[in-house]
């Protein structure tokens, strides 16, 4: 299969060119179903080199595949190449599959829709994009994936651009987008500048030659903190994560691709990447750490209080992105990418749930004004459940064993870090039982009109929620721990891509199991309370901010970050244009433009009177010319 590696990405591209060249032609009925074909192409191929790389029979002499010789000046000499890895082949099979079924799910959500090909041409250029950053073998190639899928987040995120909120919250994304990649691309430029290439295999490779690892390295640390830069902006963490929660302007199934399963994860595929750099600077793996641990308990606390059943689960995906970081900051690569795994599935599984809510729902969002759904979506209910308790950490489902391994690396560096990692899964499951018992549970409190029209999704919206919640339940086994009587297989999976094997864990078996059994009591125990507040005693959020206490204020506010945003950088920044506009550029700049035309017309002016058409005056004006060039060559033979 190697020989057909280049088409992988090449399907999703030549399915955007098709839908976007032939748009007029092509009957919008068909559309999905092209874009969906086109992917699945891409996702049988990379089913067959995940099969080779699990059976460990991947050629390791082609795993650098190189489509064409892009660039050669002087000392650089990039290629438009690929690395077909182990934890490339991983993403690529996360990317391809959730993403095929989301381009299933679309053909029935989005049919009504008068934009419909055009959005799967956006979904198509996306997965070809995503294809992109992870399957290069250099950061140019990344680079270039990871510009792709801002732009297509930006098109996704404004589909409805007839809506001047919904633009808003793309042109939001975009900008803030582009504070990360500015990071990124410097972090590249040191790069080159330390190691005169940006292909992984000499970047590392001399890494590892000249970086002494018991000292602490500056050069190091500039490129992991500016490549994490980047890394902050498009996996949404502090101080740049408040373009995510806005994103939900966009149709639903674009949550659950790019604010789910894939794009928002490309800051974690980035440092699992360079986990080489990155072990090489403690104190940036420190930073992210910090700042992991920040945001999932910050995003946490904002989800607490929301009503959007969409701002609910896009605060629940920036605070598993602090899970993932705060995995990474601890040196656990593996931990890391094994919770993006199982996020994708319960994650994509939340968002496609709320989306068929959602449909049922004629469009509402506003969980406050549903309930007891439980009967009339009986297959979303079921499945919504199920990526409910994974992502609350209930064994057996998948969420249950990525969040131990991360909780197992924070209790070995410290009980405090464990600690902290605890509050914020029971944050999460607090929030995610709430929104659980107000959609599904109780009576109806929508219209009379929106009760008759209550009906399960169709097939192909059902479909991908069973199939979802299947990998929901069975993934989590693919990393089972050493004391439940796992043997690690993912981490071992990831080390034939170079990703540093976890140190073996020095807590001891009885130790590991009554953390695991503390932490699942604490759940069960907020399970239990979230209950008995929205179901037994019918509790309802408030409907105003005026009912709300101060704390809940502050939460269902956000914290006022972006008021604050506004405040210190939006605000300023206009006045600083308008000064400039006004005052700069119209008491200076354009009298001094307008002074410079005006001198010219009145030096022309006056100037063409000595063209007089008499000869006489020409005449003397040459003789007169000629004297004063010998007074000069007279004075300066003098000197």
């Amino acid at each position: 299969m190697m020989d057909f590696v280049w088409l992988i990405p090449a399907l999703p591209l030549l399915g955007f060119l098709i839908l976007s060249l032939f748009n007029k032609y092509i009957p919008k009925a068909a559309s999905g179903y092209i874009a969906s074909a086109m992917l699945l192409g891409s996702f049988i191929i990379v089913l067959n080199l995940l099969c080779a790389a699990i059976g460990g029979t991947l050629p390791e002499n082609v795993a650098h595949v190189e489509i064409l010789n892009w660039i050669h000046a002087g000392k650089l000499d990039l290629s438009l190449s690929f690395q077909i890895d182990n934890l490339s082949v991983w993403f690529m099979s996360i990317i391809t599959g959730v993403g095929f079924l989301i381009h299933v799910y679309s053909i029935s959500y989005m049919h009504d829709d008068e934009g419909v090909t055009r959005y799967f041409s956006y979904l198509n250029l996306f997965v070809f994009s995503m294809l992109l950053l992870v399957m290069g073998s250099n950061y140019v190639v990344m680079f270039m994936g990871w510009e792709g899928v801002g732009l297509c987040s930006y098109l996704l995120i404004g589909f409805w651009f007839k809506n001047q909120a919904y633009n808003d919250a793309a042109k939001k994304a975009f900008i803030m987008n582009r504070i990360g990649d500015l990071g990124f691309l410097l972090g590249m430029l040191l790069i080159y500048n330390q190691f005169g290439s940006l292909e992984y295999s000499t970047v590392f490779n001399q890494a590892v030659t000249i970086i002494n690892p018991n000292e602490p390295s500056g050069i190091i640390f500039a490129i992991t903190i500016l490549l994490f830069v980047g890394a902050m902006g498009k996996s949404a963490q502090i101080p740049l994560y408040t373009w995510l929660p806005d994103a939900m302007a966009g149709p639903t199934p674009v949550s659950a691709l790019i604010h789910a399963a894939t794009m928002v994860t490309a800051g974690i595929y980035m440092i699992a990447r360079s986990n080489v750099l990155y072990s090489l600077a403690p104190c940036t793996l420190d930073i992210i750490y910090i700042i992991g641990t920040s945001t999932a308990i910050l995003a946490a606390l904002i989800g607490l209080t929301q009503t959007d059943i969409k701002k609910v689960l896009a605060y629940s995906t920036v605070s598993q992105l602090g899970f993932m970081f705060m995995a990474i900051g601890l040196g656990g690569y593996t931990a890391g990418v094994f919770h993006v795994t199982t996020h994708a599935f319960f994650k994509a599984l939340l968002f496609l749930g709320a989306g068929s809510v959602i449909h049922a729902m004629g469009g509402e969002q506003d969980i406050r004004k549903m309930g007891g759904l439980m009967k009339k979506l009986p297959i979303t209910f079921f499945t919504f459940i199920i990526a409910t308790l994974a992502i609350a950490g209930i064994p057996p489902l998948a969420g249950f064993f990525s969040k131990d391994a991360i909780l197992a690396l924070a209790f070995e560096a410290s009980p405090i870090k464990w600690g902290l990692g605890v509050f914020a899964a029971l944050l999460t499951t607090f929030y995610m039982f709430r929104m659980l018992f107000l959609t599904f549970f109780g009576e109806f409190r929508g219209t009379t009109h929106q009760k008759e029209h209550l009906h399960e999704s169709p097939l192909l919206m059902t479909i991908p929620l069973m199939i979802l919640a299947a990998l929901t339940v069975f993934s989590g086994f693919i990393d089972v721990p050493h004391v439940l009587g796992g043997h690690n297989w993912f981490s071992h999976y990831l080390a034939a891509a170079n990703i540093a094997l976890p140190e073996a864990s020095h807590i001891p078996a009885s130790t590991e199991f009554l953390l695991m059994g503390v932490a699942l009591t604490l759940v069960v125990l907020v399970i239990l309370t979230t209950y008995v507040l929205y179901v037994s005693k019918k509790t309802m959020p408030a409907a105003s901010d005026s009912e709300l206490s101060f704390l809940d204020k502050l939460s269902y506010n956000k914290f006022y970050v972006d008021e604050i945003y506004d405040a210190v950088i939006v605000k300023p920044l206009a006045f600083l244009s308008d000064f400039s506009s006004k005052v700069l550029e119209k008491l200076f700049i354009d009298r001094i433009v307008n002074f410079t035309g005006k001198s010219v017309q009145w030096s022309g002016k006056t100037i063409r009177f000595i063209q007089s058409g008499d000869v006489n005056i020409y005449a003397i004006f040459m003789v007169f010319g000629i004297v004063i060039i010998l007074f000069i060559n007279l004075i300066l033979f003098l000197n």
